[in-house]
């Protein structure tokens, strides 16, 4: 057992390592997110801030609504816009929030642009939005015409650069609305949101930089100016503590050169913009510490499915406010619901393009993205990466606790019971972690524990192969496979003695048989033994029978031993059943072989006996004692007298549960038992044979059991082809010339 463990415990180790190396490599990576949207959807609920946003979507009927009262093309004349900025004002909105670029004049002039400006000053916060990447736009520099409204500083953002790879925060080309809807009173933030390698959005990026300046995310800068931190600022770059820092279009390395600390801050009298710290995988906004990766992307906490913010129709929204400008009912009669909210305008229609997969919807609109980064932002409660050390230890460990416990187990069913213990506990562990805001990875461990619970069965086998080895050498020619395979399973069963159980025991003969062998020479008669027991034996295991003995053509097995078989019964009448189809099948075959028609007979028995090792302490078999196996013995001859092949007793009879067909042939008193026994032919199974006459039979017997011999004579004659009504009726002129007082409806057999 040392050796084992030791083995186990390197087997594990191994394990471990061998799946520690395929996620590091991202092996592991789509696995590991199909495993996260099982998470995801299992946690995901609305938090205390979910009601605090709300959405208007220009969905397809917007559209259609546009296009067929307004009389609208697509897009819109921005003047329109002007309607859901004021709706949101009237109700008392937080801030405003659009996700849609004006990157090009409107189509109805300069004017239409100004007007939806001049309601961008009319609102209360408002978040313009703009794009940076790294293939988003022409612009490779800040357009000097356009303000530079990005409300964050990072003050170690030259440290944090030079240890992170840049390519995940410094973008080089932009994408900004035209100049006549950038108000001096809008926040600009950007859209851009990238997906992991399978496409899907899990994580957010806060900011981006673009040309000196921290450019927040969309999300971040609906956040700031919610709260009220998004001063006016002059167009200077901004500075960082002494520095500013100038990227190069490209994603390579970020370069930051001295500049004055203060002149750009306050150039125009004003507060400094939100200071943003990012260090050890944190950035601090204010008093909030929201974990990041090296690329400045934090884990989302989703709050459901599509629909989990409460949206507006753009068209009612438009319609509405229209109506309210009147002194009309508006479709949407509270303004109000907007109070205090931040409000996103944004695109649900498919033509518009703006739907996105995320872990619990393949097909989200874009702008629920965002109100999920502002939703975690406002509630602090993004989710954090595992340590990697962590998962490292925790990979081993579970990788090797897998691998000891089942190289541990004494038999196959304690390492399965180890095993199915085992399996389960990385997805509980994910899950677990989940719920405590984690994101810890489930498929490198489980791939580990699966590996490692392999290499311990491995393991195991090598151990137990020698052993089964032996074990099967010294005993496959004593007893049958399945004791041979108990044996294995526990050793110590190597003993004499046995058990009491209950068993179905079977017992068949063939008919004639000393008749037939007296004929044939000893090959011919070997060859047909072989033929015939090959035949029978094989239905018998297929049944998963207990071979007990031959005894010359006799054939003795039983059933419920030595494993479990809650449908003993059942099985050893379908053997019974399935033997005497394959003797019709090869009856005329054998006939041409020995000049006789074989038939056998089957007895059953259910009952009580002993079982287990009987013999002496160098030679033993695993066979039966108990008068339930001689009375399936006795069973087996009294077919003879009344021309029947297959007689099983009551109990057996009764615990096959109507699954077979059969009919009670009579009460008999067999030899060394004074009880009489009630018993029963076997036909067939139920949804094959034939029942014709078996109610005309059940009558006459009846009769019969009831003193009516006259009656019963009469109809067991009307059944002159069936064989036992023949032996009845027989039966029944025989009592009827016998004194009444001395009549006895039992079968008393004289042999057996």
């Amino acid at each position: 057992m040392g050796r084992k463990l030791i083995e186990g415990g390197l087997a594990g180790a191994g394990a471990a390592m061998v799946a520690l190396l395929f996620w590091a490599v991202g092996f592991f990576d789509l696995w590991e997110f199909a495993t996260w949207s099982w998470r995801v959807d299992f946690f995901a609920a609305p938090s205390a801030q979910t009601e605090k946003i709300k959405l208007i979507l220009l969905d397809q009927n917007s559209l259609a609504w546009g296009k067929k009262e307004k009389g609208w093309p697509w897009p819109w004349p921005r003047e329109v816009y002007t309607t859901v900025i004021d709706f949101c004002n009237r109700g008392g909105a937080k801030a405003v929030v659009f996700d849609m670029i004006f990157s090009e004049s409107s189509f109805f002039g300069v004017d239409d642009d100004r007007a939806l400006a001049a309601a961008i000053d009319r609102a209360p916060a408002f978040v313009m939005p703009f794009s940076v990447g790294r293939q988003v736009g022409e612009a490779d520099a800040w357009p000097p015409e356009i303000p530079r409204r990005c409300p964050i500083r990072i003050s170690n953002l030259a440290e944090w650069l030079a240890s992170a790879p840049s390519r995940g925060a410094v973008m080089p080309k932009a994408s900004f609305p035209v100049p006549e809807v950038c108000s001096g009173s809008a926040v600009l933030g950007n859209v851009i949101q990238e997906p992991d390698a399978d496409g899907v959005f899990r994580r957010c990026h806060l900011f981006h930089f673009f040309d000196g300046l921290a450019v927040p995310s969309l999300s971040l800068a609906a956040y700031l100016a919610g709260q009220g931190l998004c001063p006016p600022v002059s167009p200077a770059p901004t500075t960082v503590g002494g520095q500013t820092a100038a990227p190069t279009p490209s994603s390579g390395p970020v370069t930051v050169r001295p500049q004055p600390a203060d002149e750009a801050l306050h150039s125009s009298g004003t507060l400094p913009l939100e200071e943003i710290t990012v260090r050890d995988g944190c950035c601090r906004i204010g008093e909030r510490c929201i974990p990041i990766d090296t690329r400045g992307r934090a884990i989302l906490r989703f709050r459901g499915p599509v629909g989990t913010y409460r949206s507006f129709s753009a068209a009612a929204v438009i319609e509405s406010e229209l109506r309210l400008r009147e002194g009309g009912e508006p479709i949407i009669r509270d303004p109000g619901v907007l109070r205090d909210c931040t409000v996103f305008l944004g695109a649900s229609a498919p033509a518009l393009l703006d739907l996105r997969p995320t872990p619990i919807s393949r097909v989200s609109p874009g702008v629920e993205l965002h109100a999920t980064v502002l939703d975690n932002l406002l509630s602090d409660d993004f989710l954090s990466e595992a340590p990697a050390w962590f998962c490292i230890l925790s990979t081993l460990f579970l990788s090797m606790l897998g691998s000891l416990l089942v190289v541990s187990g004494k038999t196959a069913r304690h390492s399965t019971m180890a095993a199915a213990a085992v399996l389960p506990l990385p997805v509980a562990a994910g899950f677990l972690a989940y719920g405590l805001g984690y994101w810890w990875p489930i498929v490198v461990h489980e791939s580990a524990v699966a590996l490692s619970l392999a290499l311990g069965i491995s393991i195991n086998y090598a151990h137990e192969w020698k052993r089964r080895a032996f074990i099967k050498k010294a005993f496959k020619y004593y007893l049958s496979p399945a004791v041979v395979e108990k044996i294995l399973a526990d050793p110590s069963r190597l003993v004499l003695g046995g058990e009491r159980r209950e068993l179905s025991i079977f017992f068949s003969d063939l008919q004639g048989f000393s008749s037939i062998s007296e004929r044939l020479d000893p090959p011919a008669l070997t060859s047909l033994l072989n033929e015939y027991l090959s035949d029978m034996t094989d239905i018998i295991l297929e049944e998963e029978g207990t071979l007990d003995k031959y005894e010359g053509d006799a054939v003795i097995a039983f059933w419920n031993a030595p494993v479990d078989q809650p449908d003993h019964a059942l099985r050893a009448c379908r053997a019974a059943i399935r033997c005497q189809h394959r003797l019709d099948e090869r009856r005329e075959e054998f006939r041409r072989k020995t000049g006789e028609l074989l038939y056998q007979r089957i007895g059953i028995n259910t009952g009580s006996v002993v079982v287990g090792n009987m013999g002496s302490g160098k030679r033993f078999d695993y066979t039966v004692l108990g008068d339930a196996a001689n009375l399936a013995s006795r069973l087996e001859g009294a077919n003879k007298v009344f021309g029947t092949y297959t007689m099983v007793s009551e109990d057996t009879w009764t615990q096959v549960g109507g699954e077979l067909l059969g009919r009670e042939i009579g009460l008999l008193r067999v030899v060394g038992r004074k009880n009489p026994v009630r018993v029963y032919e076997v036909i067939g199974f139920a949804s094959t044979a034939e029942n014709d006459g078996l109610n005309a039979f059940a009558s006459a017997l009846a009769l019969y059991y009831a003193g009516g011999l006259s009656a019963a004579l009469e109809a067991f004659r009307m059944l002159s082809d069936d064989p036992v009504a023949r032996v009845y009726a027989a039966r029944c002129e025989s009592l009827l010339r016998e004194d009444e007082a001395s009549r006895d409806i039992v079968w008393n057999l004289k042999e057996k």
